[in-house]
């Protein structure tokens, strides 16, 4: 994975690079056809070729692309929540290219991909700054088939091996420092080998081991209570223990 930035006039674009010359294939993203712009991180692109299929649940609005004949992205903008999204519900404070949300989310994504952890591979973010403050949206692959856990629960399809599963997924990921400040069964996918996935890593760090490992499983835990699932986390913190 070869990570590359673009700028082109108020807009900062940092990508993969494979990916997107790999695209030529198809939609050649890469030529006049389907130039690498801020074009591509809007909806309106996608739609007016009739490449959206899908749209995930959620605050975000994210999209489902067909970007390739064999492949799907998913494009999620960033959009905050709670009272402060009446204020501004996409822009936040410019303090440089490397802190803001999307290029610190991109660049943490494809090193955890890079050790061969279950995380979608990053494509692309593009940062567009207004003065002060910018907007951003983020292209990942999409999971074929993939499902999230909070489903899975809510339709009695999540038994104890795949919850055992997912405790493993999170043990993992702890070991190599990941503090996933939003860890909830909306952001663990499973795909249809029934293997646990872990997305959205907006505002996650690496750390040194701690009590935020305990806080994770209890924000999890938390989140499973909203699906009438609390128990489930027996089998999760079982897994947990295992690896």
């Amino acid at each position: 994975m070869r990570l590359a930035a673009l700028q082109q006039k108020n807009g900062l674009i940092l990508h993969d690079a494979d990916s997107l010359s790999d695209a030529s294939a198809s939609h050649q993203l890469s030529s006049p056809t389907h130039p690498l712009s801020t074009a591509l991180f809007e909806a309106d692109y996608w739609q007016s070729r009739g490449l959206v299929v899908g749209e995930a649940p959620g605050r975000g609005s994210s999209l489902f692309l067909q970007a390739r004949d064999h492949e799907q992205w998913v494009l999620r903008p960033y959009q905050r929540g709670g009272l402060i999204a009446k204020v501004s519900k996409q822009r936040y404070v410019w303090l440089g290219a490397e802190r803001t949300r999307a290029f610190r989310e991109v660049r943490l994504t494809a090193a955890l991909y890079e050790q061969g952890l279950p995380v979608p591979r990053p494509v692309a973010c593009c940062v567009t700054r207004f003065g002060l403050t910018y907007e951003a949206a983020l292209l990942t692959v999409r999971i074929p088939g993939a499902r999230a856990l909070a489903s899975l629960l809510s339709a009695g399809e999540a038994d104890e091996a795949l919850l055992t599963r997912v405790g493993a997924m999170i043990k993992r990921f702890h070991q190599a420092g990941l503090d996933h400040v939003d860890l909830n069964a909306r952001n663990i996918l499973v795909d249809r080998q029934g293997e646990p996935w872990l997305i959205d890593l907006d505002r996650c760090r690496l750390r040194s081991a701690g009590q935020w490992q305990e806080r994770n499983l209890a924000r999890l835990e938390r989140s499973l209570v909203k699906f009438d699932a609390s128990q489930a986390m027996t089998a999760i913190r079982q897994g947990y223990r295992v690896i």
